[in-house]
């Protein structure tokens, strides 16, 4: 048994299928930041620290004539988020029923991928996470209420990092009232802002809740890492006689290879 502690819980084979298939299924489109940054493993849950490979000088060595280095890492960082689930849904779910009541677990599952969104792209400072936006050297300027604006601002970004040596093909994450204006923009002719920006790009647009304003990254590889001990999973941590406590985990760092390689717009 690992430390999940599924099998404690008052929840049959259908049950966790069920559970295991709503979350997947509220998570993959919200979890923006992933589909434009590397990933690397999931490693699991003993996993606790992400290489560095450099090392601190230390000022003393445990014997004269010896120098003294520390390999430096950036550890792993957790995020949880709870949600419950009624005892009496899961009864009605092992009798058929198809439309059972996971309101809590969908909400738990849209936090828990914003978190992770703002983190990669923005920076965690309390885990010493550098996001994408906080790393680039390039000056974040308004994207700009008016849609029709976004192809000329992100030309000029992708023009900018290929002044900088960041080969293409470029991605972009939206936050959710920039994505609105573009998906529900036409341009000049009918043709969709959408697909426009996506030959700008040469690469995908991505939905990206907790994203404020938008960021144009290289998706040539390399440049960002999202390093992933436990990847999202549900486990266990108590019930009563009303509601199961479950929740969903993750523990990962994120690493900015080419801080240059990124350019941010402010909301």
């Amino acid at each position: 048994m690992d430390h999940l502690l599924r099998g404690h819980a008052p929840i049959t084979d259908a049950g966790w299928q069920t559970i295991d298939g709503e979350a997947k299924q509220r998570l993959t489109p919200a979890l923006a930041a992933r589909r434009l940054v590397d990933f690397a493993g999931p490693h699991g849950w003993e996993h606790s620290a992400t290489n560095l490979g450099r090392t601190t000088e230390l000022a003393t060595s445990p014997h004269e004539g010896v120098v003294a280095a520390q390999r430096r890492v950036l550890a792993l960082a957790e995020l949880r988020a709870g949600f419950t689930v009624s005892l009496k849904e899961l009864r009605d779910l092992d009798r058929g029923a198809p439309d059972i009541d996971l309101a809590s677990l969908d909400d738990a599952a849209h936090r828990i991928a914003v978190a992770e969104n703002v983190a990669v792209m923005h920076g965690w400072a309390g885990a010493a996470i550098a996001g994408v936006t906080d790393s680039s050297p390039h000056e974040s300027k308004p994207l700009g209420e008016n849609a029709e604006d976004y192809p000329r601002a992100v030309a000029r970004a992708v023009e900018l990092l290929l002044a900088a040596g960041i080969d293409g093909p470029y991605g972009m994450a939206l936050g959710r009232e920039q994505y609105k204006r573009v998906v529900e923009s036409t341009e000049h002719g009918g043709c969709l802002l959408l697909d426009h920006l996506r030959k700008i790009l040469g690469g995908p647009i991505v939905w990206a809740p907790g994203v404020q304003g938008a960021v144009v990254l290289s998706q040539r590889g390399g440049d960002f890492m999202l390093d992933c001990g436990q990847d999202l999973s549900i486990g266990y941590e108590r019930h009563d006689d009303q509601e199961v406590h479950l929740y969903i985990e993750e523990s990962f760092s994120f690493v900015v290879a080419t801080p240059e390689a990124a350019v941010g717009f402010s909301a």
